[in-house]
């Protein structure tokens, strides 16, 4: 009976992490592939793991190790840290995602975690930094854009009445602004960058901007996508002789066909014959 439990479990949530949207789901997998990592690997992988993934706001390494933009987002300091940023992700991205697609999606997410480590390494070149971790600054600027999509939203929060998206991402954010400084340990530059970054890119998706390129970009580059130009043809010096080619063509057919209707296929010179074999082949 256990077992049968086990299994219905491991099925049903099998079955709904399948069901989550594409990006959303790659996010979270990869995120929990580094948390398992970190759990399992102790101080002594973290000790690593940490100094080279986590953003270094310091100059010039977060210009010469621009991977730290990113990868700081997938570390995490603790198991609430790590549940409560992919839940708000899972919560509220997937209407944000279901309405964008997986790649503009993609880079509202990693184009606010980029922004909110800039941000942070920004200020931190006046009053200094410290290392940072963790994925609250992207997942802010989901919410943002959950909220400018969907600003009447209910959000219900424990022993609290419904909330607008709308509002509820201000607090969110003012939350952020009136701790500035606190030493709490929390990122909040990050979380305002993030912020900045949500509202930004998905303004710019919403004006018309094509966000998707950006991922076909790095697909080309890395070679999951190839060229859609075809090689030229070496008897042709560019595209647009193509038309100019059919139509000399099409004028030598229409000539020997003529000429055959009045003297017959034997009035053909050897010449005549090969290119009318040559142009049947084509069509």
């Amino acid at each position: 009976m256990n077992n049968q439990a086990y299994d219905s479990f491991w099925n049903t949530s099998k079955r709904g992490f399948q069901r989550m949207p594409v990006a959303i789901r790659t996010i979270i997998a990869i995120n929990a592939v580094f948390f398992i990592v970190q759990t399992l690997g102790g101080s002594v992988v973290n000790s690593w793991l940490i100094p080279s993934l986590g953003f270094d706001p310091s100059f010039p390494t977060f210009i010469t190790q621009p991977w730290r933009l990113v990868t700081y987002s997938f570390l995490h300091s603790g198991f609430l840290h790590f549940l409560f940023n992919m839940l708000w992700l899972w919560w509220m991205g997937r209407s944000v995602e279901e309405a964008t697609g997986p790649r503009s999606f993609t880079v509202v997410y990693f184009g606010a975690a980029i922004l909110g480590a800039l941000l942070d390494a920004g200020i931190a070149q006046l009053v200094g930094g410290a290392l940072v971790i963790g994925a609250s600054g992207a997942v802010t600027g989901v919410l943002v854009a959950f909220a400018m999509l969907f600003p009447r939203t209910p959000i219900m929060l424990f022993l609290l009445p419904p909330i607008e998206a709308r509002f509820f991402v201000v607090g969110w954010i003012a939350i952020d602004i009136l701790f500035l400084g606190s030493g709490d340990n929390v990122a909040r530059l990050v979380h305002l960058g993030g912020a900045l970054g949500g509202y930004l890119l998905l303004r710019a998706h919403l004006n018309g901007t094509d966000l998707d390129k950006v991922i076909r970009y790095f697909e080309y580059v890395f070679g999951r996508m190839k060229p859609t130009s075809k090689p030229k043809n070496k008897n042709m010096s560019i595209v647009r002789d193509v038309e100019i080619v059919e139509e000399v063509e099409q004028s030598e057919l229409d000539e020997i066909l003529e000429k055959i209707s009045k003297s017959g296929y034997d009035a053909l010179t050897k010449e005549e014959k090969q290119k009318l074999f040559e142009l049947s082949k084509k069509d």
